[in-house]
This record gives structure tokens, sequence and C-alpha cells, in this order.
């Protein structure tokens, strides 16, 4: 893992910004390939990550590592985290205050890795990069422009463990992964070459409207 990666683990492993460092086990920055073109976002951490100090290793984990190999990924060809590091407790929705409270950690992490991809996992991720009033419903598997990225919004694995019926929706949304990355990549190679996009002066789509939602299917 790279120095700045690093560094920030170390922070999230020793924060108290907010009210979530109480009564938690570990802080649990993220990990995978500093390298990766793909970043998830997930929401929190639960019990069993709370218990390991890493993303996604519970359950949910468990069939976030099947979804990924549907899509011809593996977890070392990504890198993982969420958008609070310490569990809410009883796996409680996190709160806004707490969600900006370590917005400093992801806004850094995104600014390390660079990725072509943000893939959001969860309807409180996906609020963080397609807006407040989007419903995850008809927003998944969908691409949408955020700053100069590319973003994908897909269910979370625990919510299709809870309720079958999201199953074959979070099926869909990886479906679509290989796609959305292909997209991205067309997309940081046209941004490439217009500095004035690269740069982050201009935050719209590629005709130059207001981001829009681009639907895979």
């Amino acid at each position: 893992m790279s120095q700045a990666l690093t560094l920030i683990a170390q922070e999230v492993r020793s924060c108290t910004k907010c009210r979530l460092h109480q009564g938690t086990r570990n802080g649990v920055p993220g990990e995978g390939n500093p390298q990766s073109e793909i970043l998830f976002v997930g929401e929190g951490p639960g019990f069993h990550e709370d218990a390991q100090g890493r993303p996604f290793v519970g359950p949910a984990g468990k069939l976030l590592d099947e979804m990924l190999a549907r899509a011809g990924l593996k977890r070392e060809d990504v890198f993982i985290t969420n958008i609070v590091k310490h569990r809410p407790p009883g796996n409680r929705d996190p709160l806004p205050d707490e969600i900006e409270a370590c917005g400093e950690y992801l806004e850094r992490q995104i600014t390390e890795i660079k990725p072509v991809l943000i893939v959001t996992l969860g309807r409180h991720s996906m609020m963080q990069f397609f807006g407040p009033n989007a419903r995850i419903t008809q927003v998944h598997a969908t691409l949408r422009p955020w700053r100069d990225i590319t973003t994908y919004a897909c269910f979370h694995p625990a919510a299709a463990l809870h309720q079958p019926k999201y199953r074959e929706m979070l099926e869909q949304d990886f479906d679509g992964l290989p796609k959305a990355l292909e997209t991205a990549r067309k997309r940081a190679a046209e941004r490439a070459q217009r500095p004035e996009q690269a740069a982050g002066v201009a935050s719209t789509d590629e005709d130059g409207d207001a981001p829009s939602q681009l639907s895979l299917f």
C-alpha cells in the first residue's frame, strides 16, 4: 500500500472525530490494490468488519466476493472502503454528521487511488455521488459523472441477504460492471485529451450538459 494510504489507515484507526469510535474495536480504513481502476465504496463496517478491522469480511463480504467473480474480478483487483470507517451501533444507518466527519478520509483515498470508476454499494454510499434525492431502485446499474470520475450504483450485498428479491438486482448490477468499466476507461481517456475537464474545471457530461444518469441496460 502507498505511503499516503498507509497514513490514512493509521489516522482512521486512531480517529475520534465523531461518536462512532466509541464502543468499537477497530477502525476499518479499507484495503485492496492501490493502483486499482475501481474503487468500491460501501456504507460502514459491520460486526465482523469491526472485529477484524477489514472491510466486507462477513456474510455480505462473502457475497461481494461472489459478485466480483461474476464480473470477472477478484478482491486483489480492486480497492474497497466505506463512507464511514467505524461501525455504527447495531449496524444502524450512518448519520449525516458521521458521514461528514469521515469525508476527509474518503476524499484522500479517492485522490490517492485515482480510480476511473467508483462503484457505490448501498443507498447511503450512492447518495454521496448521485445526490440526496436519488433512489437506488431507480439508479442502480446506471452511470453518472462525479467530478472527473465515472460512478456506478449497485445494491449493497447485505440488502440481497436480508431481502432475496434484491438478489436479482444485485446480480444485474455486477453483470453490468465490465461494461461500466469499459465506459469509464473511455471517458477517462477522452478527459485526458481535454485538459480543462481533466483539471476539474467542468463537471458536465460529454455533451456539455448537466450530469445525467446513463443506463447500461
